[in-house]
């Protein structure tokens, strides 16, 4: 029994195929949209709203102490915070929008907003 080669044609529809995969991959994943402001909370309350094209830095008070956000260059992280395990410090720099980090020990948290480039999510 003899294996059938590939003709140009399918060669073509598999390129175009796999093409088509990583541009969409591209778009939908890389090309996700700019945050614009951050959003920091205490105990579940917001208490300010702030652009990231300003840098600054804020203090946070929480039940277990201070919690230090830092605003530079477009992104957000939580500098410094007395949590035991140290989370929400180690998820970085934050960039996209929708992206949050929690301290829950310290009932602190950011989170980013802006326009993500989508309608809608569904999870």
């Amino acid at each position: 029994m003899r294996l059938a080669l590939l003709k140009a044609g399918d060669l073509l529809i598999a390129t175009l195929l796999a093409a088509s995969c990583f541009g969409s991959f591209y778009f939908l994943w890389y090309h996700s949209g700019r945050a614009s402001h951050v959003l920091l909370y205490q105990n579940g309350q917001l208490v300010q709203r702030w652009p990231l094209r300003l840098d600054s830095r804020f203090t946070l008070h929480g039940p277990l102490g201070l919690t230090v956000v830092e605003v530079r260059q477009g992104r957000a992280r939580i500098a410094a915070d007395p949590s035991p395990r140290q989370y929400c410090v180690q998820q970085g720099w934050l960039n996209g929008p929708g992206s949050t980090a929690l301290c829950l020990p310290n009932r602190t948290a950011i989170t980013l907003e802006g326009d993500s480039g989508h309608d809608s999510l569904a999870y």
